[in-house]
């Protein structure tokens, strides 16, 4: 692994070349925090695909794609007068610092429960109103409800143990059953949408990060899918005019394929 030395100096070669870049490059030049935001967020996507793949080279290509674009909005921040990286770079390290009491002050935990209470509670004192503040309005739903799952427990509102959950959530599909029995699609949605958020609470009691869990399962169903397609391909038949039988057939062989 490279030195404290070799990495200052690394940091400091893509600073002077994203000075460079904003100078000379025609794009570059153009970009503003808005016509960046949703690259961000596509490298971030990618960055989640080559964790979950497991392939840690492309983790490292994707972490230097981020950490390109937070040097990119610094830089922007500093031709305006309001930021820089050294604001930046300073600001997360106040408020490592002053989140984990434990470690830069005298405070004693015994677990990681702990440290997530204090942290929460610390937000509460630096000005936050509610601990759902931290919650993005833009995360997609299933990970929104697992973050505001999380924040909730960390003030002590939670269940106690997993037995409880589950027991919700069987209450919950009651609930939805009964619903769907009735036909009411507004009362359907809703009762599902219950079911739903009970069964991210209980992953979280089981230790599953629930839009991992489900990626997974897309990724593998995609793959098995993909076998099907190439295997009706090979008998020159298109997929419409197989049975479902006949598709069964390639289904169970692709769920022996290596996962």
């Amino acid at each position: 692994m490279n030195s404290r030395k070799d990495q200052l100096k690394a940091f400091d070669r893509l600073l002077t070349i994203m000075d460079e870049l904003r100078e000379q490059c025609p794009w570059d030049k153009k970009q503003t925090m808005q016509t960046l935001r949703h690259l961000t967020i596509e490298e971030t996507y990618e960055l989640g695909d080559a964790i979950l793949d497991n392939d840690l080279q492309e983790v490292k290509g994707e972490l230097g794609d981020l950490l390109l674009h937070i040097v990119f909005y610094a830089r922007i921040g500093s031709e305006t007068n309001d930021f820089d990286i050294a604001d930046v770079t300073n600001a997360i390290c106040e408020k490592l610092i002053n989140r984990h009491p434990h470690i830069y002050g005298d405070v004693k935990v015994k677990d990681e429960e702990e440290v997530k209470q204090n942290w929460e509670n610390l937000k509460l004192r630096e000005g936050k109103t509610s601990v759902l503040q931290g919650v993005p309005k833009s995360l997609p739903a299933l990970v929104k409800a697992n973050r505001i799952q999380d924040k909730v427990a960390g003030v002590g509102f939670d269940w106690e143990e997993p037995k409880q959950v589950w027991e919700k959530v069987e209450e919950e599909l009651e609930e939805f059953k009964a619903e769907v029995a009735n036909g009411n699609q507004e009362a359907i949605e809703s009762e599902f949408g219950d079911v739903l958020f009970s069964m991210i609470n209980y992953a979280r009691f089981l230790k599953i990060n629930p839009e991992n869990a489900l990626e997974k399962t897309n990724k593998k169903f995609s793959k098995r899918f993909q076998y099907l397609e190439e295997k009706a391909k090979a008998l020159n038949k298109p997929l419409k005019d197989m049975t479902l039988a006949e598709m069964d057939v390639f289904w169970e062989e692709a769920k022996q394929l290596p996962k």
